[in-house]
């Protein structure tokens, strides 16, 4: 099974604020729903909170600590390997971890596959997200200019693990 990180950046690492996405990039969520569709999406409960329900055509997997916390149509994990084993077991081709950054960091030695979308702008933030990219070869990289529905230059970026 491959395991791959997607996740939006800003120029200065940004990947939220206050428990939301700092931009509203419509190529970007598009791009995440065409990626995902079909797939487990594994995520921290804090992310999941963010988004405030199960998005259709996607098998939510949630890592948390708390021993207590369940979501209906949702699999509650405790540990990230957890997470991997569950979709290795059911049948996962390719297994999304979509963050937070705790998430998201704790997976980093595990992954494969690096999807990540480079928004080429700064924005205030609390969270913030740093890969060694000295683990990741670039594979392809396409760059898009703003426009009327996207109101930010950005990149996607696809990077395997070295």
């Amino acid at each position: 099974m491959l395991k791959s990180i997607i996740v939006a950046v800003s120029v200065n690492d940004v990947i939220g604020y206050e428990n939301k996405l700092p931009w509203h990039l419509p190529a970007d969520l598009k791009y995440f729903k065409n990626l995902t569709m079909g797939h487990h999406v594994i995520m921290g409960r804090k992310t999941y909170e963010s988004i405030g329900k199960i998005l259709p055509g996607r098998v939510f997997v949630i890592v948390t600590r708390d021993k207590t916390y369940s979501v209906p149509g949702a699999t509650v994990v405790h540990s990230i390997e957890d997470a991997f084993k569950y979709c290795s077991d059911n049948n996962e081709s390719e297994a999304f971890i979509i963050g937070g950054a705790d998430i998201i960091n704790q997976s980093e030695r595990f992954a494969d596959k690096l999807y990540l979308t480079r928004i080429h702008e700064n924005f205030v933030g609390d969270v913030y997200l740093q890969f060694d990219m000295a683990l990741w070869k670039e594979e392809s990289k396409q760059d898009f200019t703003s426009d009327e529905k996207n109101k930010y230059p950005y990149s996607f970026l696809v990077y395997h693990k070295k």
